[in-house]
């Protein structure tokens, strides 16, 4: 028989059998641990809950994945799970094939359902399963084996139906129940909300922060003491936060910096649309360790605070930098060339879009750019280049050897002047015709390992963005693509 799907034969007698309710959970006691992935999937995708609520409860495997089914659960099949779940908790002496250990509701096993029985026997989830609650304020009696859910949850005014019910049902059993968030989203302002949320969940599970949306004062302050409890923190992203979400006194920031100095697996941190003061960006950044990865965007930004940048530990050895949406129009060129000068030996992506730069500006960041010898993805889209500028960065990026993708901008001559400040209209298609005429050869010399696009128009918005470049032919070939993100980290 085949491990992949259930032949035609065994679906009948699946559906056969599950068209009666009650025959079908008497059945399970004798169903061969081979069939129970199979019946599952069917009694699932079939809304037969009764059926998945007692299966639930018997399920001889360690961990049942319902985050990899084909649809995920709606809010009654997760009422039938939790009632399962439910059975299995109350049950204190249980049968040695009653193995249930973890449920996990996110996509990390593909294809697990259709693998067969020896996948599903040994998925397993070693370092969690034996760690003791940090930061949570729960108990657990002793000689009782917890519960793991394992989801990744977002926190906001909105909830999803069924992740709500979850939550609800986990709080009443957070004696017995552990629940695991990989990545969680907190889209709310509100405190109360978000200390409920986190009162229940295992810290140390989260790896992934996105904290956005918050205007009220005090909110951050709420949330920093529990930050030193994410002991596996590897990525944190703020978004769309005013000064005075964190910044009621210069105390707080403090307060918000001793906690982010606790996360030692830090490795990513992203700020967009994030209001600092001139004082707080030194005070909550300058605790932090050494960055792989550091994206700034649209935050309005202070030549002082660039030059903090250059000088903080945090970005003396990133491997990727964003720098985007940012006025540098009027800055003096040292404090970029001194950030870039820390990552001479370490930058594989860097991306500096949309922040004005201008000739004089590059031509004195060209030396140090020249030295980021591991450089593989360079981006430069809406910055103001004159066509000899350009030149003279291509001419400079053609020596970096690792270098596969660069992404440069239209030059200034590709507009007409009243154009530039409103550069997400098209470019003057003369104009640029003019200008592609000049580029191509220099584009032919770059090499076929060495992908090179100009940025003609671009939509931060909808991450969005129109691009030239030139085909084997000597063409140049239009197209609507996604502007690049930052390479992730594997977590």
């Amino acid at each position: 028989m085949s491990t992949t799907a259930p032949c035609s034969l065994q679906l009948v007698a699946m559906q056969s059998l599950l068209s009666n309710q009650s025959l079908a959970i008497s059945a399970l006691e004798d169903l061969p641990r081979l069939s129970f992935p199979e019946f599952f999937m069917e009694a699932y995708a079939q809304g037969h809950t009764e059926v998945v609520k007692a299966m639930v409860k018997c399920w001889p495997f360690p961990c049942l994945p319902l985050g990899d089914l084909t649809r995920p659960p709606d809010l009654g099949t997760m009422k039938a799970v939790l009632d399962g779940l439910e059975m299995l908790l109350a049950t204190k002496e249980r049968p040695s094939h009653w193995q249930l250990q973890v449920v996990e509701l996110r996509k990390v096993y593909p294809n697990i359902w259709t693998r067969g029985y020896h996948s599903m026997a040994r998925i397993s989830h070693p370092g969690l399963l034996n760690a003791r609650p940090t930061g949570s304020g729960r108990s657990q009696s002793s000689g009782e084996q917890p519960l793991w859910i394992f989801m990744d949850l977002t926190i906001d005014r909105f909830q999803n139906e069924w992740q709500d019910y979850l939550v609800q049902w986990a709080r009443k059993r957070k004696q017995r129940v552990q629940l695991c968030s990989r990545k969680l989203q907190i889209l709310t302002g509100s405190a109360s909300t978000i200390q409920k949320a986190l009162l229940l969940l295992r810290l140390d599970s989260i790896q992934e922060l996105g904290l956005s949306k918050f205007s009220r004062g005090g909110t951050v302050k709420t949330l920093a003491p529990y930050l030193g409890y994410m002991k596996n923190l590897q990525l944190l992203s703020l978004s769309r936060m005013s000064a005075s979400c964190y910044t009621r006194s210069p105390k707080d920031s403090c307060k918000f910096a001793a906690h982010l100095g606790q996360l030692h697996h830090l490795q990513e941190l992203h700020l967009h649309d994030v209001l600092f003061s001139s004082e707080n960006m030194p005070a909550i950044l300058r605790s932090l360790k050494p960055l792989k990865t550091f994206s700034l965007s649209s935050c309005l930004l202070t030549e002082d605070n660039l030059r903090f940048l250059s000088l903080c530990s945090c970005t003396s050895q990133l491997k990727h930098l964003r720098l985007r949406s940012l006025l540098m129009l009027h800055f003096s060129p040292e404090p970029l060339q001194a950030l870039l000068e820390n990552g001479t030996h370490t930058l594989e992506t860097l991306a500096l879009e949309d922040c004005d730069i201008t000739d004089s500006q590059l031509s004195a960041l060209l030396p140090t750019l020249s030295r980021c010898s591991l450089l593989g993805f360079f981006s430069f889209y809406g910055n103001r280049l004159s066509v000899a500028s350009l030149h003279n960065l291509l001419n400079h990026t053609a020596w970096l050897s690792h270098l596969t993708r660069g992404i440069y901008p239209a030059p200034l001559e590709s507009y007409s002047v009243l154009d530039w400040w409103h550069r997400h209209i098209h470019a003057d298609s003369w104009r640029f015709a003019q200008v592609r005429t000049g580029l191509s050869q220099m584009f032919r010399e770059m090499g076929p390992n060495h992908k090179v696009q100009i940025c003609t128009r671009f939509d931060h918005r909808t991450d969005r963005g129109q691009f030239y470049s030139l085909a084997p032919d000597g063409s140049w070939v239009l197209t609507q693509e996604a502007l690049p993100v930052l390479s992730p980290l594997p977590l």
